[in-house]
Formats: structure tokens, sequence, C-alpha cells
């Protein structure tokens, strides 16, 4: 994972994914990443995944106005949201702060590799992500 900062856009992982949901019209490619996190139940979680599902816990965020940090590297979900006016099911709410809940406990890949260093940054991006989700 190519990592320069610890918001969910910092990485390669979550940049690339982003692409991805321009060629939809509704939440299913969200949906989707969000299952790829909780499929993984007890197993170790992948480091893609993981990254992948809170880039779409940022649309989440996002479509409830709660936006966070705006830079080139939101830009094409930034777009996105600004094109899409859904409002997100309680339900898939509910989904996004399971899976930073899950992306956050062990057996996760993403928490090991950002633990190695100084991971308090990590964990303050991940808190105020959720709380954006959340509100």
């Amino acid at each position: 994972m190519g990592a320069w900062s610890a918001d969910a856009f910092g990485n390669d992982t979550a940049c690339d994914w982003s692409h991805g949901l321009e060629k939809v019209d509704d939440l299913r490619f969200v949906q989707q990443a969000f299952e790829a996190v909780l499929d993984a139940d007890e197993e170790y979680l992948d480091a893609d995944a993981a990254s992948e599902a809170l880039a779409a816990c940022e649309v989440i965020a996002r479509l409830k106005g709660n936006w966070g940090v705006r830079n080139p590297y939101t830009e094409t979900v930034d777009q996105w949201v600004a094109s899409h006016k859904i409002k997100p099911p309680e339900d898939l709410i509910q989904t996004a702060l399971a899976v930073i809940d899950r992306v956050r406990a062990p057996q996760s890949e993403l928490l090991e590799l950002w633990e190695e260093g100084d991971p308090s940054a990590w964990h303050a991006a991940v808190d105020e992500l959720r709380e954006r989700v959340r509100a």
C-alpha cells in the first residue's frame, strides 16, 4: 500500500477505488466495499479491502454533508457526491460504522501496518471519520 497520509484517501488503493464509483449512480459500489470487509468476519482482513471500505465510509459521510478533508485526492469522490443527491439509508450508515470497527479490530492488516510506526495520526483520522459517518 502506497500511503502518504493517515486520512482515508491518503493511499493509492483508496484513490484507485474512487474511480470505480464514477461508473455507478447508486450506492452498490459502496455496499460492495463494505461487504468485502464484513465477509472477512474474524479472518485476516486485507489492507486493500480495508482501505477501500474506509473510502466508501467517506462517501457515506460526505453524502450526509460531513465532508472532512477535501483535496486533489478526494476530488473524484467529491464530484460524485455533489452530483448524486442520495440520502444514505440508516442500515447502510450502521454498516459503515461496523466496517470502521472491523478495520480497527485485531486481524486487520491495515491496523497492523499503521501500528508498526506512529499510529496516532491514523487512529485520529479514523475516529474523525467515524464521527462524521455517525453525525
